[in-house]
């Protein structure tokens, strides 16, 4: 076999295996960094957003923005007041569903 063939035949071997393992994210990217346990007033929620585990945070995390500019909260998700509090918003989400459908 031709001495170039073995050197280009290796240097894609070195190139497909050290490219192989690199990870995309070598820290941890969370959003959240101070988390509440207390639950938010729903009258004045605007929006709420759950974010699952991923590779770049291994948490699961619930950002509550508030109406009237005052800004976003993180909330905890073990809690029991927020499991609470998402009970009764699903509660409410599928209420108005089933109003929906039989309108």
């Amino acid at each position: 076999m031709n001495q170039s063939a073995v050197l280009i035949f290796c240097l894609i071997l070195l190139t497909l295996s050290g490219a192989q393992g690199i990870p995309l994210s070598r820290t941890s990217r969370c959003m959240c960094i101070k988390i509440s346990d207390q639950p938010v007033n729903l009258k004045s929620l605007e929006k709420l957003e759950m974010f699952p585990a991923s590779q770049s945070c291994p948490h699961v995390e619930i950002i509550a923005t508030m109406k009237k500019n005052r800004g976003k909260r993180c909330l905890n998700p073990e809690s029991k007041a927020i499991k609470n509090m998402l009970k009764v918003i699903n509660k409410i989400r599928s209420q108005r569903s089933r109003t929906r459908r039989e309108a």
